[in-house]
C-alpha cells in the first residue's frame, strides 16, 4: 500500500444421513445453473509468496519499482499465467527516469462489453521485499487466476487481472493504465476490485465502502463464515482502486490493516493485540514470516467467491420469475425456517422442469437439507443432509419435475440445519415459470 486454518476445522455433527421432513418427497434433479468458486489452496498462495521472496531476496532485498527484482516479479507471474491459457500484455511506462511495467492477463471469453476485474500492486518498497504489502494480495489474485484455468471457468462476463507497478510511488502504474484507456473501454468495465494488503500479521477484515454489490458481496461472504467486517478507511484513495474510482469505474476490495493500532474493540472482534495490523509495514521485516495463513486463507477464498460472484449469469431466464430476497436466518442445530413465493396469474399446472433458484450463506452446508414444498404440501427434496461436505454457501438453480402441481399458489423453500456449530440464513429464492 501507498504510504501517507480459512475455515475452523469443521465437523459433521450427527449421523451422515437424517431422517427426512414429513410428507411426500419426489426425487429432484439438481443443475447447476451458477457455478460457485472454488476453495483456493492456501499452501499455493504462500509458494507463491515464497517464490516473491526468493525474487527480493537475489535482487538486493526489494521488488521496487525500477529495480531488477520488480522486473523479476512481473516475469514470474507472466510465466505463469502463459501456462494456464491466459492472454497477457506488459505495459510500459516511465516514471522517475526508470521503465516501469503493469501486467494485464485476460482470461479468453465473456462479454468483451462486461468486464470484471481484480487487481493487486506488484511493487514493494525500496526497504523490503513487500510480502504482505503486496506480496499478499499479488499471490491471491494470481492463485485465483490460476484456479479459473484450472477450473475451466466460464463465465458471462470477461475476466480481467492486473498487476500496477510504482504503486509506492503515488498508484502510478494503475493510473497509466486507467488514462490510457479509450472512454469505451472503460466503461465496459463493470466493476474493479482492489486487494493490497491481505495477510496482515495482526489482522482486521476490512471491506470497501464503494460500489455497493461489490461490498455486499464481500460480506456475504465473510457473514457466510462468521467473520465480522468493518468499513475499510485506512487506505482511503491510497492503493489503486482509487485510478478507477476517480474515472467512475466500480470499485470494491479487502484489507486486513497496516500501520493504524488496532484498537481494544476490535482485539475483542477478531483476536490478536492492541498493536499495528502490520508492525512491518514498509520495513525490511515484511517477509514470509509476516503473514498471518488464516487471514490469508479467509480473503483468497473471498477473492475467488466475488469473483465467481460477479462474473457469472445476471441476465433473467426466459419466462415468469417469483422471487424473495428478504434474509432468513436459519437456526443452528435448530427447527425449519422458510422462504415464501407466490405464483399468481399461472393457469394449469407447474411445468416438468420448473427451475428453482436457491441462493443460501452458510458456513458448513453438509448440514443443511433443503427442500421446495409446492401449494398442497409436497415436499421436494433439493439437496439432502449429510450431501454438499464442509463447502460454504449454495448458489445452485435445481430443476424439479413439478407437472403434478397447480402452479398458482404459495411455494415455499423449507430449510433444516441439522447440526451444531454453523450458521447462516437464505439469501434469496427465485421460482422461474415458462
Amino acid at each position: 500500500m501507498k504510504l501517507s486454518a480459512h475455515r475452523r476445522a469443521l465437523a459433521l455433527a450427527g449421523t451422515a444421513v437424517a431422517a427426512l421432513l414429513a410428507g411426500a418427497v419426489p426425487a429432484a434433479t439438481a443443475e447447476q445453473a451458477a457455478v460457485a468458486a472454488p476453495d483456493i489452496p492456501v499452501a499455493n498462495v504462500k509458494q507463491h509468496l515464497a517464490d516473491l521472496q526468493s525474487i527480493a531476496s537475489a535482487n538486493g532485498g526489494n521488488r521496487a519499482h525500477g529495480r531488477t527484482g520488480y522486473k523479476a516479479s512481473i516475469d514470474f507471474v507472466k510465466a505463469k499465467l502463459d501456462a494456464a491459457g491466459f492472454t497477457t500484455t506488459v505495459q510500459q511506462f516511465t516514471y522517475n527516469g526508470s521503465t516501469g511495467y503493469n501486467l494485464i492477463a485476460d482470461w479468453p471469453g465473456g462479454d468483451p462489453n462486461q468486464v470484471v476485474m481484480a487487481g493487486s500492486h506488484l511493487d514493494s518498497v525500496t526497504s523490503g521485499p513487500g510480502i504482505n504489502d503486496n506480496g499478499s494480495g499479488s499471490a491471491a489474485i494470481l492463485e485465483t487466476a490460476l484456479a479459473v484455468s484450472r477450473s475451466g471457468y466460464q463465465p458471462t462476463k470477461h475476466l480481467r487481472f492486473g498487476w500496477w507497478g510504482a504503486e509506492e510511488l503515488g498508484l502510478v502504474g494503475s493510473k497509466y493504465y486507467v488514462n490510457n484507456l479509450p472512454t469505451t473501454e472503460r466503461a465496459k468495465i463493470s466493476g474493479y476490485l482492489n486487494f493490497d494488503m491481505i495477510g496482515s500479521p495482526n489482522p482486521g477484515y476490512f471491506v470497501y465502502d464503494d460500489d455497493p454489490t461489490i461490498e455486499q458481496t464481500f460480506k456475504n461472504y465473510f457473514a457466510g463464515i462468521g467473520v465480522p467486517t468493518e468499513i475499510e478507511t485506512e487506505g482511503d484513495g491510497r492503493s489503486d482502486h482509487a485510478s478507477f474510482k476517480n474515472v467512475g469505474i466500480p470499485v470494491g476490495g479487502l484489507f486486513t490493516g497496516a500501520s493504524r493500532v488496532k484498537t481494544s474493540a476490535q482485539v475483542q472482534k477478531w483476536g490478536g493485540t492492541a498493536t499495528a495490523f502490520d508492525r512491518c509495514y514498509h520495513s525490511s521485516c515484511d517477509t514470509t514470516s509476516n503473514i498471518n495463513d488464516t487471514a490469508l486463507d479467509r480473503n483468497s477464498d473471498a477473492v475467488a467467491h466475488a469473483i465467481w460472484t460477479l462474473s457469472g449469469t445476471t441476465t433473467q431466464p426466459p419466462g415468469t420469475v417469483f422471487e424473495n430476497t428478504a434474509d432468513v436466518s436459519i437456526p443452528d442445530n435448530g427447527a425449519a425456517v422458510t422462504s415464501a413465493v407466490n405464483v399468481t396469474g399461472r393457469t394449469g399446472n407447474a411445468p416438468s422442469n420448473l427451475p428453482v433458484a436457491v441462493n443460501i450463506v452458510h458456513t458448513y452446508i453438509g448440514d443443511l437439507q433443503v427442500q421446495l414444498v409446492a401449494p398442497d404440501g409436497t415436499a421436494y427434496t433439493l439437496k439432502a443432509y449429510g450431501t454438499g461436505g464442509s463447502a460454504d454457501n449454495i448458489n445452485t438453480t435445481y430443476t424439479v419435475n413439478a407437472s403434478s402441481e397447480v402452479a398458482n399458489g404459495t411455494w415455499l423453500l423449507r430449510v433444516q440445519d441439522n447440526a451444531a456449530i454453523d450458521t447462516g440464513y437464505i439469501n434469496s429464492f427465485k421460482l422461474t415459470f415458462p
